[in-house]
């Protein structure tokens, strides 16, 4: 009995040993960013089941402003500063994010050690329950359609005319109460991702394309955020990188870093893997949809697979580091997303986003 008995407290003594990985997220028990958090660590888990992982919520300021835009607030990182203070403290060791809200420049100190798999990076539209059936074609004259999107207002005010575009602000759960409840909204738009990774895929009344409504860079993808020194963690997470949409996201933040974009313009893009070709479709527009430029590009990349082993002291690309995936591969992604900046810009892009800005900053 007394062996049973060592074994256990054996057992017991190790458990209460396994390392802690403490990873930080958003509020909020049923929301989006925990569901996205809870499932990068199932994943770890199932990968690492000698570690234990523990999930630190916090609020952020992107979470405690309600009532403004986002591209009115200017904070560039309205739903990454807490976490990352919390980083920078060590009171967590890395952070999930939707990609799309991790700016193209991090601060000193910080990078995103993987991007996992892609979902749908596509746009939805979710339409009020009087509408079901409809599409935004065929909603009313002067239907109201909640966004909190400049990029998905610019370029839908231009398709759809007879519509009219309204900020809606909150997390997923109030956006769908707001619609339904309130007789204000005719429909909103939402990331297509987010409604899936939440089961509200009945919810969905259509799916833009990008002839319709092309979407935000990195949309669709989860980024994990660490501390660049930290090299165990960097280690860890590594593995969760997905090649293909690292090497998409690389070319869309390379893009948007060159225009100087960010949510106070409209800024969008477009990417597809073939065959050996990255193409990269990017477009600009003036806030009302009425100036708009767009180009696409493509470029040869090998789509490594995951075990090849790249240099070991590859610095960041776009506020990204994964060693694990050739240098070459990724300076390719990076060189695309530039190349179609400076062609767009050399075009003049850029009085198209500096008008905007200043037409925004102005509201």
């Amino acid at each position: 009995m007394s062996g049973n008995g060592d074994a256990a407290a054996t057992a017991e003594e190790n458990s209460s040993k396994m390392r802690v990985i403490r990873v930080g997220t958003r509020k909020s028990q049923v929301s989006l960013a925990r569901i996205q958090t809870d499932s990068v660590v199932a994943t770890l888990k199932a990968l690492y089941p000698g570690l234990q992982f523990e999930i630190i919520a916090m609020s952020t300021t992107g979470d405690k402003i309600l009532d403004t835009a986002l591209s009115k607030i200017g904070e560039k990182s309205l739903f990454t500063k807490e976490l990352e203070l919390a980083l920078e403290r060590n009171e967590v060791d890395l952070v999930v994010h939707s990609l799309k809200d991790l700016p193209t420049v991090l601060p000193p100190g910080f990078t995103i050690g993987a991007i996992c798999k892609r979902e749908s990076p596509y746009d939805a539209v979710v339409f009020h329950p009087k509408f079901v059936g409809k599409t935004l074609e065929t909603l009313p004259e002067k239907s109201v359609v909640g966004t909190s999107s400049l990029r998905r207002a610019a370029q839908l005010q231009r398709k759809f005319p007879h519509l009219e575009f309204k900020s809606i602000r909150g997390n997923l759960n109030t956006r769908l109460r707001k619609l339904d409840e309130l007789q204000e909204f005719s429909a909103i738009i939402l990331a297509a991702a987010g409604l899936q990774r939440m089961g509200w895929q009945n919810r969905v009344g259509q799916i833009l394309h990008p002839e319709e409504c092309m979407y935000a860079v990195g949309q669709g993808a989860l980024g994990v955020e660490v501390r660049a020194k930290d090299q165990d963690i960097l280690d860890l997470v590594g593995v969760l990188h997905d090649p293909e949409t690292l090497l998409r996201c690389i070319a869309e933040r390379a893009f948007l870093r060159h225009l100087e974009g960010g949510c106070s313009v409209p800024v969008a893009v477009h990417t597809a893997m073939k065959d050996g070709q990255l193409y990269l479709t990017g477009g600009v527009w003036s806030l009302n949809g009425a100036d708009s430029m767009q180009e696409t590009m493509q470029a040869t990349i090998h789509v490594p697979a995951q075990h090849e082993d790249g240099p070991e002291d590859d610095p960041q690309l776009v506020g990204i580091t994964a060693r694990n995936i050739p240098r070459r591969a990724q300076l390719a992604a990076e060189s695309l997303g530039i190349s179609l900046a400076t062609l767009l810009l050399n075009k003049g892009a850029k009085n198209i986003l500096d008008v905007a800005r200043q037409l925004n900053d102005a509201h």
